[in-house]
């Protein structure tokens, strides 16, 4: 971004010189100040390009909350001029009284209105603000959601909940993670930035990085705002991240749910096809796992360790890390 600015900066202090030795052409009498209508011309240019850099950081937002306060401003101050409160008395008097409201009011109003940018939903409602898109459903998307990698695979099969909204906080706590010197942590923040770079490829859905920046100091509460404040529903992992939201109102999706939910359901008498990886505890087992994680023990598929074999369910058993289905072998179907 500096890179492209540079040039049009320095262009443009240039055209501010050349501005300055117009304006001699123009005015016979100044014909012999040209030097010095270049080097006011090009302070003036340095002038508003020095305001340019100061002015770094200052967010569309924020222009249109100090716009939205100047004009609320000079509204009131116009109505209290016209009012019949100023219409007697010292003409010297209501002229200071008349330009202290026209200049407190509205800095006062954008003041207000720049201190409570956060809350300007009226002018800036925050990613709600895409043309012709106004209406589509939001999901903000924490770390967690894309250090578990789930949603890769959900935004694939087409079953993305809506448009996926990505706060620039959440990305550079991302990269803080990758970046950390513990190798455990460093994984996880390097797997979430390849599910990230996955959802970038996916043509099909409509992925946002939000800009906003809130004067929350933890991350949980400014995702908790930014949800609450668009309307949207926020998708994170972290149980105590859900009881937060779910306390303030807002909506939470957990891929952990979505996992669970669709699990199939096998019966007793089901066949099913399976493959047995290792050997079982009792005599003449094999063990095998589902697609959903669940595991399956077969009897008398020692044999067929390595192999996919065809069984039928027997029983199932329910566990703390899911079911376990025991199987007998079948020779055939």
């Amino acid at each position: 971004m500096n890179r492209t600015l540079f040039p049009i900066r320095f262009v443009f202090i240039l055209l501010c010189a050349l501005a300055g030795m117009l304006v001699c052409y123009s005015v016979p009498e100044w014909d012999g100040y040209r030097l010095k209508a270049v080097v006011i011309g090009s302070l003036l240019g340095t002038l508003l390009v020095l305001v340019d850099l100061m002015l770094k950081g200052f967010s569309l937002r924020g222009l249109s909350a100090i716009s939205f306060g100047l004009f609320t401003g000079l509204l009131i101050s116009y109505g209290i001029t016209i009012s019949p409160l100023l219409e007697r008395g010292d003409p010297q008097v209501i002229f200071l009284v008349r330009l202290g409201l026209f200049l407190g009011v509205p800095y006062l109003c954008a003041v207000i209105a720049l201190r409570g940018k956060d809350e300007f939903n009226l002018v800036i409602p925050y990613v709600r603000f895409v043309p012709h898109e106004v209406d589509v459903p939001l999901v903000v998307v924490d770390t967690s959601t894309l250090v578990d990698g789930r949603i890769a695979r959900i935004c694939k099969s087409g079953f993305a909940p809506g448009a996926l909204v990505i706060p620039r906080f959440v990305l550079q706590e991302l990269q803080a993670v990758a970046d950390s010197p513990e190798p455990h942590r460093s994984q996880r923040g390097r797997r979430g930035l390849e599910v990230l770079g996955e959802l970038r490829q996916i043509k099909n859905i409509d992925l946002r990085i939000n800009e906003s920046e809130t004067k929350r100091g933890e991350i949980d509460a400014k995702l908790i705002f930014i949800a609450s404040s668009s309307k949207a529903k926020l998708m994170t992992t972290d149980q105590n991240l859900i009881k937060m939201a779910s306390f303030q109102g807002v909506v939470c999706l957990n891929p952990r749910d979505l996992a669970r939910a669709v699990q199939p359901v096998y019966e007793i008498g089901e066949v099913i096809d399976v493959e047995v990886v290792k050997p079982g505890k009792e005599e003449g087992q094999a063990v095998g796992y589902l697609n959903d994680g669940s595991m399956v023990v077969v009897n008398d598929a020692l044999s067929h360790v390595g192999q996919t074999v065809c069984a039928e369910i027997i029983s199932l058993l329910p566990s703390g890390a899911g079911r376990i289905v025991f199987a007998r072998l079948l020779t055939h179907r």
